[in-house]
């Protein structure tokens, strides 16, 4: 939701500014397009459908309501802890919605973003319940000694993005919760230069 805010912010695209003031391209409410069977992203752009009105949420400038095609289409995924055992699942996620992205796209050619955040803390835990699981250098692998194997093996999906986002960062999900990036100029620098390209891609293609 805030990488449309922020494509706004940059002001690269005059033709997605004016899609966005005129509220004819809105950010999907449902995440799916009427009419079409196709798994949810995490955050679709696109025509509104004719005769429907757009919703304008409170402090947010793109609105949102149901669309009939995909122009820009986001999938996110976390990778907190055990990422080697949920990484095949996680490709698969990944290469399946650029699929679903493109499906029945006919002349269009949705740009595809796919944004990973990938935790390399020194140390975390997860909760079910009222039990809680803390990672210990041995079965439960630390985030650290796992980040750069998941972050290696994301390569063979990336390439199937227009834009892939990896965000290096690290939480302990122990109170008091601290976050923090593992280098946030750098962060800030990819990020930046990534909703430079999308801006310039949209102009480009619609």
């Amino acid at each position: 939701m805030h990488l449309y805010e922020d494509l706004v912010e940059v002001n690269k695209s005059e033709k997605y500014l004016i899609s966005v003031s005129s509220m004819s391209r809105v950010l999907n409410a449902q995440n799916k397009r009427k009419g079409i069977q196709a798994r949810r992203g995490d955050g679709t752009f696109g025509e509104l459908i004719p005769g429907e009105t757009p919703r304008v949420d409170p402090g947010y400038r793109v609105a949102r309501g149901p669309v009939a095609t995909v122009e820009i289409g986001v999938e996110v995924k976390i990778l907190a802890k055990a990422m080697i055992k949920q990484i095949d699942r996680v490709k698969s996620d990944l290469a399946h919605q650029v699929q679903h992205f493109r499906h029945r796209a006919g002349s269009l050619r949705p740009i595809c973003v796919g944004i990973v955040g990938i935790n390399y803390a020194a140390i975390t835990t997860s909760y079910e319940g009222d039990r809680r699981y803390r990672t210990d250098g041995g079965v439960y692998k630390h985030p650290i000694q796992e980040a750069e194997q998941a972050r290696s093996r994301l390569a063979a999906v990336e390439e199937d993005y227009d834009e892939f986002l990896i965000l290096r960062y690290k939480a302990t999900n122990e109170d008091p919760y601290p976050f923090e990036w593992v280098n946030q100029r750098e962060t800030q620098l990819e990020y930046g230069a990534a909703l430079t390209r999308i801006s310039n891609e949209y102009q480009r293609r619609f």
